[in-house]
């Protein structure tokens, strides 16, 4: 190996396996890769697998330690926690001014049943009164009386603590002092809404000690290991973070498995429209891409809303390795439980005079489990799953991830079905089609949910266990169907290509230049605190007027050329053909009108016939480098040129309106995306156009018409 290699390893670290990949980050090319069990009941948890699959790349590539410029990795530890109740008692310190006491308490203590209706955030509350400089002593006095009270991790939570922090700030400094974890509302979210900041804050908190823990884990384990390459997580908007927030904001890391293998997708296929279906061995993650980008939405955990935003995934609990459950002598359900976490073998992996002499019987996997059906040999018990009746109907290819022991499969069915009084073929058929059924269900409502045409609509098939289940869903629904390159491994290759990736909200009553260059600013800051190059950071801008938040997302590398090989990035047709899809305007009628190192903005020519004219109407389209759509208007114009001729351009266009309401803006440069369209005066919009060019004259200005 050559000592000037530059290699990135991504790990996603699902329920059933742990899959690590190393990419040459000059070619893009896999140089390794390496799957085991997780280990979810190990000592130190799934740090363990982490590290076997690091040594196992290691040992086979022959890779200089020296060479791996950074270890990125996705987790589902947080959600986990949640789901299973592994979570800690929050203590809530709500702070106000005297007279809001009696609101602010009714809208931050969790015991209400209205805002936490399950009670499963335990938690135990405080008020502290702010209309005069609160002491130490008082503070430290709240925390030990929530210590008390069982609290393990304490929340602060003001009113209007996004426009001051300083109170929240001085909780969670003396809650360090007193060793015990916190989290401050105002970082999980820059919005105004205390209620929901609180329940979020609190969520976070639930989990901060157990995820500190397996943060912990990792990091040490990685550094006995000899690396010392930055360490990197995956967050549930697909982009990847420093360590560190794993730490104090687990829950931005929720979905960050599915995320994991939607980014994979997305980097490595150039998916313009489609269904991505990944395929694991307990569930199934299910994300829709539409104009090359996934769709997103606000978490919601355990019935609980948050204000944390992440790519829209659909997460069902059936998958390669979902167990079997029998009612009135028929296969009734299959999963939620997978062989893995009941600690059995698949049958189909077995060796066919293991199972020859065995009996069907029913299991309890875990305590709280319905029975599910095993097979009783004198080796042990095995599982039967999906990949078993897969495989016994010869519906998995020989150089397929999920190919297994026909035979074995077979004989495994036959046992089943002797057992029910049926063909193995009736049995197996029943298994997988009752697999799907929750899956078509989810698809066909998303079709309907996103008016996707059903003739273009392409199903998309990752994991593992994707050819287990996805092929026949497609056939089942009659659409398309496309089965992942590395497919076993998109999610560790979607973590292992991932940028560094930030986004805040920040609620804009009344919006001005100064307060939209000061929120850029602020972002730009986080990236350089979590690692990024200056020089790579990137900033889109997105007003939402209904709310009046104004949203920035930026993205960043931590090497100035890492984060994306020139495989990912789309070459000017490729970026042609998916303006013309997106805009739905033959490639001819669409031109390239603007090009920055980042951006690539195009323009379509569209004529409307009336009944005595034509209308002629130009849509506009921006494409970031690597084909996501970052803004498309309807019917645009643009400016470009110098910066005296733009703002004289934009300035004349503004006059000539003759409307007091200004028209929707946006500034393009080498690396923002700036949206305008919370200045509601032409003379706002001017100066703040101003204001970028004198940073950059490098840029254009779009218009909505």
């Amino acid at each position: 190996m050559s000592s000037d290699q530059r290699v990135r390893v991504g790990i996603d670290v699902g329920g059933t396996f742990t899959k690590a990949v190393a990419i040459d980050v000059k070619t893009g090319s896999i140089i390794s890769k390496s799957t085991v069990p997780t280990t979810h009941s190990s000592e130190k948890g799934v740090s363990e697998g982490i590290i076997q699959t690091i040594s196992e790349i290691l040992n086979e590539s022959k890779i200089n330690i020296g060479d791996i410029e950074l270890i990125s990795h996705s987790t589902t530890q947080a959600i986990n926690a949640l789901l299973e109740s592994d979570t800690s008692k929050v203590g809530i310190i709500s702070m106000g001014v005297g007279p809001e006491k009696k609101e602010v308490i009714k809208r931050t203590n969790l015991q209400d049943a209205q805002i936490n209706s399950e009670q499963d955030i335990q938690t135990c509350h405080t008020f502290l009164d702010t209309s005069h400089l609160i002491s130490e002593e008082e503070v430290k006095d709240a925390i030990k009386e929530l210590q008390n009270k069982g609290a393990k991790v304490i929340v602060a939570t003001e009113s209007f603590g996004v426009d001051d922090p300083s109170n929240e700030l001085f909780v969670m400094k003396n809650a360090a002092d007193l060793n015990l974890p916190s989290t401050a509302s105002h970082e999980i979210s820059g919005t105004y809404g205390l209620e929901i900041r609180t329940l979020t804050g609190a969520i976070n908190a639930s989990v901060l000690p157990k995820t500190f823990q397996v943060a912990n884990f990792v990091e040490h384990a990685i550094q006995d290991v000899g690396i010392n390459a930055p360490l990197m997580i995956m967050k549930g908007d697909g982009g990847v973070t420093s360590i560190d927030t794993f730490k104090t904001k687990p829950v931005l890391t929720i979905l960050s498995g599915p995320a994991a293998s939607v980014a994979g997708a997305l980097l490595h296929l150039k998916i313009t429209n489609g269904i991505f279906v990944e395929v694991g061995g307990t569930s199934t993650n299910i994300c829709i891409i539409k104009n090359g980008k996934p769709e997103f939405q606000y978490v919601t955990i355990k019935d609980h809303p948050t204000c944390v935003r992440s790519m829209d995934v659909r997460i069902l609990g059936v998958a390669g390795g979902s167990m079997v459950r029998l009612r009135d002598n028929r296969v009734w359900k299959v999963g939620p439980r997978s062989a893995h976490i009941a600690g059995l073998k698949y049958s189909c992996f077995a060796e066919p005079e293991e199972l020859k002499n065995g009996k069907i019987t029913t299991i309890k996997p875990k305590e709280n489990d319905e029975e599910y059906v095993a097979i009783e040999c004198e080796s042990g018990l095995y599982a039967i799953t999906n990949t078993c009746a897969a495989n016994a109907l010869g519906m998995i290819e020989k150089n397929d991830y999920a190919f297994a022991n026909q035979e074995s499969a077979k004989i495994a069915i036959e046992l089943l079905a002797k057992q029910l009084g049926v063909t193995f073929i009736e049995i197996a058929q029943s298994i997988i089609q009752t697999s799907s059924f929750e899956i078509m269900k989810t698809i066909s409502k998303i079709i309907k949910e996103f008016k996707l045409n059903p003739d273009t609509t392409q199903l998309i098939g990752g994991g593992g266990g994707a050819s287990t289940l996805v092929p026949f869903v497609a056939k089942q629904l009659q659409l398309q169907y496309k089965k992942a390159q590395h497919a076993e491994i998109i999610s560790s290759i979607g973590v292992a290509s991932s940028m560094l990736q930030e986004e805040i909200e920040q609620t804009l009553i009344n919006p001005t230049p100064e307060l939209i260059n000061q929120a850029h600013k602020k972002i730009h800051a986080i990236m350089i605190s979590k690692g990024a190059v200056p020089e790579s950071i990137v900033i889109d801008s997105q007003y939402i007027p209904d709310r009046s938040i104004l949203r920035l997302t930026a993205v960043g590398n931590v090497e100035l050329d890492s984060a994306e090989t020139t495989k990912n990035v789309f070459t000017l047709s490729e970026a042609k053909r998916r303006a013309s899809e997106i805009m739905q305007i033959s490639e001819e009628l669409t031109d390239l009108s603007f090009e920055s190192d980042h951006y690539l903005v195009f323009a379509g020519h569209v004529t409307e016939k009336r009944l005595f004219s034509k209308k002629h109407r130009h849509p506009l389209l921006v494409l970031d480098r690597f084909g996501k759509m970052k803004k498309y208007l309807k019917n645009g114009k643009i400016f470009q040129g110098g910066k005296i001729s733009i703002l004289e351009e934009l300035d004349d266009f503004l006059e000539s309106r003759n409307n007091d309401v200004a028209p929707q803006v946006y500034l393009i440069n080498d690396l923002k995306l700036i949206d305008y369209s919370s200045l509601t005066s032409s003379s706002h919009i001017l100066n703040a156009v101003k204001q970028e060019l004198d940073e950059n004259e490098r840029a254009s200005i779009l218009i909505e018409l």
